[in-house]
């Protein structure tokens, strides 16, 4: 850090297991990977290119590239996945991810439906080419998921394989773990870590009242994901006790 100062929390250091800030590519040109590096690389653990954002993204391998140079792991977004999949493509999609030096990748069932036995065969599969990382939860608002099918899915989903669990949200922080209005489902989120390990958990949280709200239930080494591009400093600087939410939240009073 710049200067000294007492009484902040330890993060854990990169290369983390958890503690972990996932970002949200969504349209970044090269020279802008470059000056985002240049600012919040250190506290960067991983790139989402979000959604299905790889298929139409000009230079992908290259801007693969700039991000894998500053050693940073990248990944495609699940929609990608599910999109290679309903076309009977799974096959190319694990081709595709090694011409392209991907070796992270997302399985997930958001935006189509996959029998979960069928999903954990997915996860199985690829863990033998990749860093697996599963969603659970749905995009469609109006399905909702019962806390102890949650852990269930969660559950299964770690034991084919996956590294981490990721708690769908989307983009916006309005679906999943969350009501309409962004609001946690807290109810669901504290039953949850009854089951599920917190390390092994990445939240998709990417309005600032959900990271603050997942930084007081679990503390500044939570896994955070969907963060946009020009937050990672704020969220770190929150993360630490050093915005005015979480001021107060490691001083010895």
């Amino acid at each position: 850090m710049n200067f000294n100062l007492t009484q902040i929390p330890d993060r854990i250091k990169k290369p983390r297991a958890h503690g972990i800030t996932m970002v949200m590519d969504k349209g970044l040109s090269i020279p802008e990977v470059h000056n985002f590096m240049s600012v919040a690389g250190p506290h960067v653990d991983v790139i989402k290119l979000g959604f299905g954002t790889a298929f139409v993204t000009p230079n992908l391998r290259e801007k693969i590239q700039a991000y894998q140079s500053y050693n940073i792991p990248i990944y495609f977004g699940g929609t990608l996945f599910e999109a290679f999949l309903i076309r009977n493509q799974f096959d190319d999609y694990i081709a595709m991810c090694k011409d392209y030096g991907i070796d992270y990748v997302e399985v997930s069932d958001g935006s189509i439906s996959i029998p979960h036995p069928e999903k954990c065969g997915y996860i199985e599969k690829l863990t033998k080419h990749a860093t697996v990382l599963s969603e659970v939860g749905s995009k469609d608002a109006a399905h909702i998921i019962p806390p102890y099918k949650w852990i269930e899915l969660m559950r299964a989903e770690l034991e084919a394989g996956s590294s981490y669990v990721i708690a769908e949200a989307r983009e916006a922080g309005n679906v999943g773990i969350y009501r309409g209005s962004g609001e946690v489902r807290e109810g669901l989120v504290q039953e949850i870590l009854t089951q599920i390990p917190a390390e092994k958990i990445l939240w998709e949280a990417p309005q600032k009242a959900q990271q603050l709200y997942f930084l007081e239930l679990i503390g500044c080494n939570v896994n955070l994901g969907n963060i946009a591009p020009h937050e990672v400093i704020a969220l770190e600087a929150m993360r630490i006790g050093l915005r005015g939410d979480t001021f107060e939240l490691y001083l010895n009073k």
